[in-house]
């Protein structure tokens, strides 16, 4: 007697669920066992036993990291980053630029108040990556200048700006001496540092008024480079900090950057214009902080030493033997400034903190060292029309 339609169908469902099981459970265990023999599918977590070398190991941007670390952005060791280890912390108004969580703090990155350090910043910070790689940057517009100058900016432009602008200009200067005699010896004043590095202060010229600024004069303003070499990153690497100088080669005919010259004219009276820009650069500082030491020899009458390895680098020598006078062990600051040397003093200080002046703004650069050399020159008695210098 035939089955009813409905059992036989029953069968058959049954039949083939039991077809399929039989075939999953196969797939699975075959699918199970390839897992057990591929090597590559073992979870991170559990490596293989060593030994092994770290150049075996993949990372991301490995190339970056490696050349970051080697730069002096990364150097925990160095002066930049090391200074404040003994006292435990970082003080808030060195913090921004010598520690990536200052300077997140500084400018809000981190969630805090922008513009200020909340800290405290614990040693041992350097120029990290979030220094630079923060999407927070992108909000960042503006930044201030000792002068007063408010900038915009545009992404990892605010890192390089906020770092390299000093932490004085002339206007500090010109507040410090107000209604002072100009050749007068004021034990009030002391050496105005303009501090250190101070590119982007070099870069903006006369319109970011870093140096100190004669009223007489005008100054060129900010340094426009022909494109693309227009921004901190077109010139620099940003991981190695090196400078690329094959783009220069496309227009300029040197063996270096230092080589390199925007004039035909001698600008430090030597006529010599076969060597860089630098070279006027350099020779004009040297002569600027030979009358520097000379005015206050001869006209103060309180002769100063400098010494750039030691804070605050101007050292008295009541004596004029050519030694530091020291007390207690310990170097005499020079506290015979006038306002004349202060400021030029000032001047001089800021275009040597710039290793770069020469690329940076070469113009503004010889035109605060000629300004400086002929404001000592009166009471020196120097001709100008003698040095033969150039502005």
């Amino acid at each position: 007697m035939p089955l009813p339609s409905s059992n036989f169908s029953m069968s058959l469902s049954f039949a083939g669920a039991l077809a399929a099981i039989f075939f999953f459970g196969q797939a699975a265990s075959q699918t199970a066992n390839e897992v057990a023999e591929d090597e590559t599918l073992i979870p991170f977590a559990l490596p293989q036993s060593g030994p092994f070398t770290p150049a075996e190991i993949e990372i991301d941007n490995d190339k970056a990291i490696s050349d970051w670390f080697r730069s002096a952005h990364a150097n925990a060791a160095s002066e930049s980053f090391s200074h404040w280890d003994d006292d435990g912390e970082v003080r808030p108004a060195c913090a921004t630029c010598h520690s990536g969580e200052g300077f997140r703090d500084f400018h809000g990155l981190d969630g805090t108040e922008a513009g200020v350090v909340n800290g405290p910043i614990d040693v041992g910070g350097v120029v990290d990556c979030g220094t630079c790689h923060n999407a927070g940057l992108a909000e960042i517009a503006e930044v201030t200048f000792p002068s007063g100058l408010v900038h915009p900016v545009t992404g990892v432009e605010a890192s390089c700006l906020t770092c390299h602008q000093g932490r004085a200009a002339g206007q500090t200067v010109e507040r410090a001496t107000t209604d002072m005699a100009l050749d007068e010896p004021n034990s009030d004043l002391s050496f105005i540092n303009p501090h250190y590095a101070t590119a982007a202060a070099t870069w903006l010229g006369g319109y970011g008024r870093a140096g100190f600024q004669y009223e007489d004069r005008t100054y060129s303003g900010r340094f426009f480079h022909a494109r693309p070499v227009a921004s901190c990153n077109s010139c620099h690497e940003p991981h190695t900090l090196e400078v690329a100088f094959e783009p220069c080669l496309t227009c300029h005919e040197a063996n270096s950057p230092q080589d390199i010259r925007i004039a035909r004219q001698s600008y430090d009276g030597s006529g010599d214009t076969s060597v860089g820009i630098r070279s006027d650069i350099m020779s004009n500082a040297g002569t600027l902080l030979g009358m520097i030491e000379d005015y206050s020899r001869d006209v103060v009458g309180a002769p100063v030493i400098y010494d750039g390895t030691r804070y605050p680098y101007f050292f008295a020598d009541a004596n004029g033997d050519g030694v530091i006078d020291m007390v207690d062990g310990a170097p005499v600051a020079y506290k015979s400034w006038t306002p004349r040397s202060l400021r030029t003093a000032f001047n001089w200080k800021l275009v040597t903190a710039d290793p770069g002046n020469y690329a940076h703004n070469p113009q503004y650069t010889l035109e605060l060292l000629y300004d400086s050399i002929d404001d000592l020159s009166a009471p020196l008695g120097v001709d100008m029309e003698e040095l033969d210098l150039l502005r």
